[in-house]
């Protein structure tokens, strides 16, 4: 069997693609307390190493491999400050400089493949830092594959591109071929809705209700937050695939009142015969995204983001911490997504034996 190593783990959506793709994930790094937590119940047999990854070095995670030798290096270094979200800030953000790290370990490390994913806006407003991974890769012998996908296109319930770098030491792997369209054009099967995913689903309780009732994880996390009075009255007002300027300006926040243009993707519904919107760390606050419940009168709700995400439905969410479950799954690689990938490095790694 292969061997992966799964870098900035996170919850663990990613090491569920390696696996289904058919990879012995040997060892994974994550320092946020509960993100380690979750990942450790759900790959228990996984050594696991909650800890900075700037402080670990190759030596320990090429000790975790039966071979002496790691075949695929995966990882999603965060760069949050590349991201459309945050960039408006323009302030310096440490994480950024974790791709760097993701580099040294790879010269360390020196594996057969590498698959890394991220932000769009790495290879844009942080083209310097992607510029000098791609050196890197290039001068340890990697062949590069790069672009950014629409994880729709391959069978994900939900519209987020991202950038996918894939690369072999001494041979190419080449990116995933669409499997996906939006209305089924070019012989691909419709984009999964969400409908397909979140249709049927049980009422879900309130987060103050499932503390009074023994924590979120006694509801599998089949949790929303209360919404206020003011909330209440817009996403009533809400209508399914459209933006915030379909509610009434009285209902609207002062900041929207007196204009019909700015950011919108706030305060809106989704829509059951569409893919739903990038799921983020904001995905269960109708204020923070179109994350409405496209019939009731309220968000998704914490598993119901995740199932969007393609996160197994007995996938464990071990914190009992509102924000910290919904930022593992709003930072997670779509599961099913991360298996896509993966497939494409096992395949091309059997065609070219070490």
């Amino acid at each position: 069997m292969l061997t992966a190593l799964d870098i900035f783990a996170g919850g663990g959506g990613l090491t569920v693609g390696l696996k289904k793709a058919g990879f012995h994930v040997a060892g994974a790094v994550e320092i946020e307390p509960n993100a380690f937590a979750t990942y450790k119940a759900n790959h228990p047999e996984v050594m696991g190493f909650k800890q900075d990854v700037r402080t670990i070095d190759g030596k320990s995670l090429l000790s975790l491999s039966p071979t002496g030798k790691i075949d695929l290096l995966a990882g999603c270094p965060p760069c949050q400050g590349f991201s459309s979200l945050t960039s408006k800030y323009k302030r310096p953000d440490p994480r950024n400089q974790l791709v760097g790290e993701m580099s040294r370990l790879i010269k360390e490390i020196k594996p057969r493949a590498i698959m890394m994913e991220n932000v769009p806006g790495l290879a844009d407003r942080g083209k310097s830092l992607f510029k000098r991974f791609l050196r890197v890769l290039s001068k340890e012998g990697y062949v590069v594959r790069y672009d950014v996908l629409q994880v729709a296109n391959y069978g994900i319930p939900q519209s987020r591109r991202r950038l996918v770098v894939l690369a072999g030491r001494g041979f190419a792997i080449e990116l995933p071929e669409p499997t996906h369209s939006r209305s089924g054009e070019d012989g691909k099967q419709a984009w999964r809705t969400i409908r397909e995913v979140i249709y049927g689903m049980p009422k879900p309780v309130t987060l103050k209700e499932a503390i009074a009732r023994g924590g979120p994880q006694a509801f599998a996390w089949h949790v929303v937050r209360t919404m206020a009075i003011q909330n209440q009255r817009r996403i009533r007002q809400a209508k399914p695939g459209r933006v915030w300027t379909s509610i009434p300006k009285r209902l609207r926040p002062e900041c929207h009142q007196d204009r019909e243009a700015g950011f919108s993707n706030v305060y809106g519904r989704m829509r059951w015969n569409q893919v739903s919107p990038s799921i983020t760390g904001g995905c269960t606050t109708f204020s923070k995204g179109r994350f409405g419940h496209p019939q009731a009168n309220r968000t998704i709700s914490v598993r119901e983001a995740a199932l969007l995400q393609t996160f197994p439905s007995d996938y464990i969410f071990d914190t009992v911490y509102m924000d910290y479950a919904c930022d593992m799954i709003g930072n997670a690689l779509p599961c099913d997504f991360a298996e896509v990938l993966a497939r494409r490095c096992m395949e091309a790694l059997l065609a070219n034996p070490a």
